[in-house]
């Protein structure tokens, strides 16, 4: 099997009615086939808004759909049997399963505490005042609906280093928790956006108490006793201290499985950052690839005036190819999402054949680019409806991933508009030509070496009809139309 192919089985609108987890067990088999080699599933616990979360408003990481607690049993996507039978369904399908943990923050409290506080200026979080407070905050998390089962640990105001609500005063805004860690101060190797990045929302977790530290620690070790676990999707990064990921996922790692596939979501298109982040975990993960994803974004907004040749430009991919998880979009970026900027329909085939087919990366695949989806929500006091169309081309292109992507690479990255690259193939695996324009159709040299004087290649998208000879100094001319993508291969491969 060629490169690991991820695909995001949810999006932020995914529909109500715990319909998730049948959905993806009916379609292991066909993803499978596809070439699609682990799937990241939304948070599979239960959120503050219940059957409505979307999953990254954790309130009790150990029901999975178990308990009625929030108005319901069963989370957005389905109860725990569902889930279970999910994730077994999948690992039979040789396919593996990467669930997302979100740590950073809990919400929906089930008590409020007299807690001891210092504002915080919201704009600079290393500004906190000197003088401490009374007042309330919902910190106090004991899950009566669990009852216990599973873990009898109760979270406290002693967990959380800050709060975004307190009573009496009636305030919102950002608090820092007075406790017995970290001298007051948040804490460290954070993103320096605002500061300090500890805090994002909700009751920021403490993860310089040990209790906490060891509860988030048995939980990852519950979780695989429960359901199948091949890696994580580790979310907030850039909110979480680096030391307590680089000694998490190495305890999952000797204590769940040695090889799984982690990758955190710190959002920050700057190599710099990045590098410095892997550098304090040690190197043991990989990051999303912010930059790259931007590029697209602006590439599509641009059209012809965007010059192809600079499209990696400033890349993660580029720069740290062992730790870059590219995609197009995600739930955060589609339309409407807070971190909105969207990679519009007519580029995405041309950016999905830049992430699945090069030599380096893992891909990641955005569940309505594979399936389509129709939602509407309000931005800035209007009712918007959404449109997002399934973008034909990609099982395909997926497809061509694990059947196609062999061998080393050769750029032909020559022209502002009209770009391309060659994977060579090796002894036992067939390579292909890609090539692509934001601008006029046209053709693109390429020079596959004497073996493959007089094969007869065709575009497997179906984008470009005819077939092309290779000549005897194994060089051809491949052509694709405007706006478009074309993936060439030996027609004795298909």
């Amino acid at each position: 099997m060629a490169g690991r192919t991820l695909l995001q089985f949810f999006h932020w609108y995914t529909q109500d009615g715990g319909g998730l987890w049948k959905e993806v067990t009916e379609k292991a088999e066909c993803l499978a086939s596809m070439g699609i080699t682990d799937v990241w599933l939304p948070p599979a616990y239960k959120g503050a808004a219940g059957g409505f979360s979307v999953g990254y408003d954790t309130y009790d990481l150990f029901d999975l759909g178990e308990f009625d607690q929030k108005g319901t049993v069963a989370t957005k996507y389905g109860d725990r049997a569902a889930l279970e039978h999910a994730c077994r369904v999948l690992n039979e399908s040789n396919i593996g399963v990467i669930h997302d943990v979100v740590f950073n923050h809990k919400m929906g409290a089930d008590e409020k505490e007299a807690v001891r506080v210092r504002r915080v200026n919201p704009d600079d979080r290393t500004q906190i005042d000197d003088d401490a407070f009374e007042a309330f905050a919902y910190t106090r998390f004991t899950f009566p609906g669990r009852g216990g089962a599973h873990s009898k640990f109760v979270w406290d105001h002693k967990c959380f280093s800050g709060v975004d609500v307190i009573e009496n005063p009636d305030e919102s805004g950002v608090f820092k928790v007075v406790n017995d860690y970290g001298n007051g101060e948040w804490n460290d190797e954070v993103d320096n956006e605002l500061g300090n990045f500890d805090f994002l929302m909700g009751a920021d977790v403490e993860f310089r108490n040990k209790a906490v530290y060891e509860e988030l620690k048995y939980w990852g070790q519950w979780l695989s006793g429960q359901v199948r676990v091949d890696g994580f999707r580790l979310d907030a990064a850039k909110h979480i201290p680096a030391w307590f990921f680089r000694d998490w996922v190495g305890h999952m790692r000797q204590t769940v499985k040695e090889d799984l596939f982690v990758v955190a979501e710190y959002w920050h298109p700057d190599m710099d950052t990045l590098k410095s982040y892997l550098d304090l975990v040690d190197h043991q993960l990989a990051v999303f690839d912010v930059a790259l994803h931007h590029r697209f974004h602006e590439a599509s907004k641009q059209g012809g005036d965007f010059d192809m040749r600079t499209i990696f430009e400033g890349s993660l991919v580029s720069a740290l190819p062992d730790h870059a998880v590219t995609i197009v979009d995600n739930h955060d970026t589609q339309p409407l999402q807070s971190l909105e900027a969207a990679v519009d329909p007519w580029f995405k085939p041309l950016a999905y054949a830049l992430i699945l087919l090069r030599e380096h990366g893992v891909p990641c695949v955005f569940y309505p680019d594979l399936y389509g989806a129709s939602y509407t929500d309000e931005k800035d006091g209007e009712h918007l409806s959404i449109e997002m169309p399934a973008i034909g081309c990609l099982p395909m292109l997926v497809n061509a991933r694990q059947r196609f992507a062999h061998g080393s690479q050769t750029d032909l990255f020559d022209d502002p508009h009209l770009v391309g690259f060659i994977r060579h193939g090796t002894a036992d695996a067939p390579g292909c030509v890609v090539v692509m324009s934001n601008g006029e159709g046209g053709e693109k040299f390429a020079d596959l070496g004497g073996g493959n004087a007089g094969k007869t290649y065709v575009d497997i998208l179906g984008h470009h009809q005819g077939e092309i000879v290779i000549g005897e100094d194994g060089r051809a001319a491949f052509p694709v139309g405007g706006g478009s993508v074309s993936v060439w291969v030996d027609n004795a491969a298909r």
